[in-house]
């Protein structure tokens, strides 16, 4: 989607820049929010929503390990991660499932790699990977995808149902360049045309991938160029959850039928679009490191086209 489509747009909704920025961060720390008919109502506080039985579908997402990553930002990175999973394993309610949107390693090597599956394994549950551009440095590529690309097709998409819904990983980290918009390529949206054929529009469709399928920030490369072609794809389904990595914050907004839900990583925050010079691994006082990493669980109840998001961070 171009910067232009996206201005446009929001001028039709008569939304500022600043008043969009404001929005995505509705979903704020600790809050379980439910999606119903585009429009989303905190519920309340994590506490209150962990206590609360749910009796659809749950699955969790963990995004942004970074497994190797040691800077001052959060010098033991495999700890946090750690730290991650055990807060998926105390859950009352085991989820069905973990979708990890990316970045799994910091730089590619294949000791982080096994670093990173021997703490996930831990949580006991199918883990459906897609990779971010940290997963993609080593020069053949095949530390990711001899673990975590097998069945898929290209560069490591595929699709999945469970409980009515379908999930789609999508892969826009190839031949990133620094600071630019990711990019899913003319291969993979035709791939994701035919994939979509026949399915039922009343089908909830997610959508999942590194970097955010909208534009969050195109002057650090916060979006997805032809995100906007993906998009048009799922448009006339019901229900649509786009879920992504890469920006280190939660941050959510709601077009129409679609909602946007970028996570928080286990391993280091990123500041806020715009409030720096560049976005990158961002020192907080070590007191408050764990108030700004953390997973999300979210709840799906067939039939109700509702979706619960709770994010957990992990102390605060």
């Amino acid at each position: 989607m171009s910067d232009h489509d996206h201005t446009h747009n929001d001028q039709e909704r008569g939304l500022s820049r600043r008043k969009v920025l404001e929005c995505m961060t509705w979903a704020g720390t600790g809050v379980l929010w439910t999606i119903s008919g585009g429009v989303p109502h905190s519920l309340g506080l994590v506490e209150a929503a962990n206590a609360a039985e749910t009796n659809g579908m749950t699955f969790m997402q963990i995004s942004d390990s970074h497994v190797g990553f040691d800077k001052p930002a959060n010098p033991n990175a495999l700890g946090t991660l750690e730290e991650a999973i055990n807060k998926v394993k105390a859950m009352a309610k085991k989820p069905s499932f973990m979708i990890h949107t990316g970045d799994i390693s910091h730089l590619s090597k294949a000791a982080e790699f096994d670093d990173a599956d021997r703490i996930i394994s831990q949580s006991k549950l199918d883990v459906h990977y897609v990779p971010g551009e940290h997963d993609f440095l080593d020069e053949e590529i095949k530390f990711y995808r001899e673990r975590y690309g097998k069945g898929t097709k290209g560069a490591g998409y595929y699709s999945f149902d469970a409980n009515g819904v379908h999930f789609v990983g999508l892969v826009n980290v190839v031949d990133l360049k620094a600071g630019g918009l990711g990019n899913l390529g003319a291969e993979q949206l035709a791939w994701l045309a035919d994939d979509l054929k026949g399915k039922s529009k009343s089908t909830p469709v997610v959508l999942f991938a590194h970097i955010p399928l909208w534009t969050v920030y195109p002057e650090w490369g916060w979006g997805t160029e032809d995100g906007a072609r993906a998009l048009e794809l799922v448009k006339g389904f019901g229900s649509v959850t786009v879920l992504n990595g890469h920006i280190h914050q939660v941050m959510q907004k709601v077009e129409g039928n679609v909602t946007f839900h970028t996570a928080r990583s286990t391993a280091f925050p990123q500041p806020a679009p715009g409030t720096a010079a560049s976005p990158g691994p961002m020192k907080v006082d070590d007191a408050k490191l764990r108030s700004v990493l953390g997973i999300a669980s979210i709840d799906f109840k067939q039939g109700q086209e509702k979706l619960a998001i709770i994010d957990t961070p992990l102390a605060g």
